[in-house]
């Protein structure tokens, strides 16, 4: 079988992109990426290395240039050991963080987790207002107050999931961070907040409160946590282990509240709300310059993944105003996002794109346009650009209206739409859709219009290539081994819940970068066999494996997302390279309470990396599964 690519020059060619050896800090690897620290990032790297024969992706995150290769990596990898030697390598990579990816990974660690239930009560709220608009008097109905109750819950307590959320970021004892963050929502302290509000004074130690009041803040609770983090591993480490699980909470619990009320919450409360009070001057001078900048340019946030960042500006608006312009504006830039995919899908003629098109359509339509963004429009460009004109455009229409948001979207999309509704704003919802159906329109017919380099060629010459004559395939197993089949059933190799790749909280995995496939949450550590196959790939970490399935298929099992830093650690394999194992065989352990302690995402994708060459088809979509269950089926 001829080699199909020379990894010693694509270690070479990544190399000379990158500045050369001099400009290497350190690099690693995991399952499926090429993990580099540069001194610096040379103009046009990214561009220059992401065009290489043999790389799927190029990612910049936590100060890694991280080059996405798949299955092959562990080739790449030697081949660079080979010329760099030891001196640079290491089992995990120093990672040189700079602020701004701090902060933005902070947000993003704290919010991702909690954001479907956000949406839940969103959805719910916007259900609400249009059954209040078809019958006013169902509002003095019980039904409706104990429903209305339960939508603004998880905002009233949103302190305390940011309490957990971050606690598991910044590695602290979730429960002292949640004692801590449920005193800010104390009823007594907004009552004391009440009081001073009308003039009172209250103080502690003689410093006076602030009339802050924290529900449904967003930076207070955030703050508390990083520095209740910092404090409680120096108490634990001052006191004798013996008294240490009493008052290491006492301590921190009299330390960090008090150190909020004076000093962390009055500071980023008065921060947060001075960004979005900045952002509101622009609002008032120039509706139509705010909307235009939200509308085309936010989904270009959310391809550097700082889109997070924004979320305190929100709150800020919601708790201060009661509504918000920024999500209306936001709203239409992804419906435009979402139509530009709609377009690729209706001009296309290649058949896998059509498919992949659609799916990632479908799932913008809920407000999540990652798959539509990394696997379609900005893979192709042009769309992408047009959904940000779309967007831009949408929007000014929709200023034009003075449209605005009266309940807050945690996945802003086409199902929001109603959160514009109020009786005392008729014109916000008529301008929302306006701006929407512009964006869809305008966007679509642009896409047509100027439209993109269509695979169809590539894909005819697959068509003529696999109907002509052709000698018999090698098998990629030993011999010995079973004849292929083209089709395979995959089996569960875990126990846990099903949830779509495209939710998983990587943009590599999300996009299909890596190959189409499914995710796991798993509920036991245990990881088994999905079908007959070869252990093809088992790297030093342990926290994936690959396989070679008779019929060709390579499957990809990764256990969590960036678990490659634990180097091991808590992870255990059964099996080793080359071993030939059969459905069901236990393949890797894991221990996945240690390993959620230390604040990682178990989250598991099941990749076919060679999914192209197959046709997929998903038994389940979502819920619960036991080991050997049916998944997938490759045909």
């Amino acid at each position: 079988m001829a080699v199909i690519r020379d990894y010693n020059k694509l270690a070479t060619d990544i190399l000379h992109e990158v500045g050369g050896e001099k400009n290497i800090d350190t690099f690693s690897r995991c399952a499926t990426r090429l993990r580099l620290v540069l001194n610096e990032t040379p103009a046009g790297a990214k561009e220059k290395v992401q065009g290489l024969p043999g790389v799927i992706a190029v990612v910049e995150s936590g100060g890694q240039f991280q080059v996405v290769i798949g299955t092959h990596v562990a080739d790449v990898f030697n081949a660079l050991s080979s010329v760099l030697g030891d001196q640079h390598s290491g089992g995990k990579a120093k990672q040189k963080t700079r602020w701004l990816d701090a902060v933005i990974g902070t947000m993003s660690a704290v919010f991702a987790p909690i954001v479907y239930i956000l949406a839940a009560a969103g959805i719910l709220q916007g259900i609400l207002i249009v059954v209040g608009l078809i019958d006013a008097d169902i509002k003095t109905s019980g039904t409706y107050a104990i429903f209305n109750f339960m939508s603004w819950t998880p905002f009233a307590f949103l302190p305390v999931f940011i309490a957990i959320t971050a606690a598991r970021h910044f590695k602290c004892n979730p429960f002292i961070a949640v004692l801590c963050c449920c005193a800010l929502i104390n009823p007594e302290l907004t009552a004391m907040a009440g009081r001073i509000a009308g003039g009172e004074t209250i103080s502690f130690l003689f410093i006076p409160l602030a009339k802050t009041v924290y529900t449904s803040s967003v930076l207070p609770p955030l703050f508390l946590v990083w520095a209740l983090s910092w404090l409680e591993k120096r108490v634990e480490r001052s006191l004798p282990e013996v008294v240490s699980a009493l008052f290491t909470p006492l301590i921190c619990f009299v330390v960090i509240v008090p150190l909020t009320l004076i000093v962390i919450g009055p500071i980023t409360t008065w921060a947060a709300m001075g960004v979005a009070s900045g952002y509101n001057a622009l609002f008032a001078f120039a509706p139509a310059v705010a909307a235009a900048v939200i509308g085309g340019v936010w989904q270009i946030v959310v391809i550097f993944g700082v889109h997070w960042g924004i979320t305190p500006v929100i709150m800020a608006n919601f708790d201060t105003q009661g509504y918000d312009s920024f999500q209306a504006y936001q709203t239409i830039a992804v419906i435009g996002q979402m139509a530009a995919v709609f377009g690729v899908f209706l001009k296309t003629r290649n058949r896998e794109l059509k498919a992949t098109s659609l799916s990632a359509g479908v799932t913008a339509i809920f407000g999540i346009t990652e798959p539509a963004i990394y696997g379609v429009t900005l893979r192709f460009k042009k769309p992408f650009i047009c959904g940000c004109i779309g967007g831009a455009v949408g929007a000014v229409v929709a200023s034009l209206f003075g449209s605005l948001y009266y309940a807050y979207a945690a996945l802003p999309g086409l199902f929001t739409l109603v959160n514009a509704i109020s009786p005392e704003a008729p014109m916000s919802f008529i301008g929302e859709l306006a701006g929407s159906a512009t964006a869809i329109i305008l966007t679509i017919v642009m896409v047509q219009f100027v439209g993109f380099e269509d695979p169809v060629a590539a894909e005819t010459l697959n068509e003529e290539t696999q109907t002509a004559p052709r000698a018999p395939a090698a098998t990629p197993v030993s011999a010995g081994a079973p004849l292929q089949v083209r089709s395979l059933n995959l089996l569960s190799p875990l126990t846990g819940t099903v949830i779509a790749l495209e939710s998983v909280a990587d943009e590599t995995f999300a996009g299909k970068l890596l190959g189409d496939g499914i995710a796991i949450r798993p509920s036991e550590g245990l990881v088994t066999a999905p079908c007959d196959a070869v252990v093809a790939t088992l790297i030093d970490s342990h926290h994936a494996v690959g396989l070679i399935c008779d019929n060709g298929a390579e499957l990809l099992i990764h256990v969590g997302l960036n678990t490659v830093e634990l180097q091991g650690k808590h992870f255990r394999p059964l099996v080793k390279e080359g071993d030939r194992v059969s459905a069901g065989t236990p393949l890797l352990a894991f221990d996945k309470a240690e390993i959620e302690a230390a604040g990682y995402d178990l989250t598991t994708p099941v990749l076919v990396v060679n999914s192209d060459e197959f046709q997929l088809k998903k038994h389940h979509s979502q819920g619960e599964i036991q080991p050997l269950m049916p998944l997938m089926s490759l045909s």
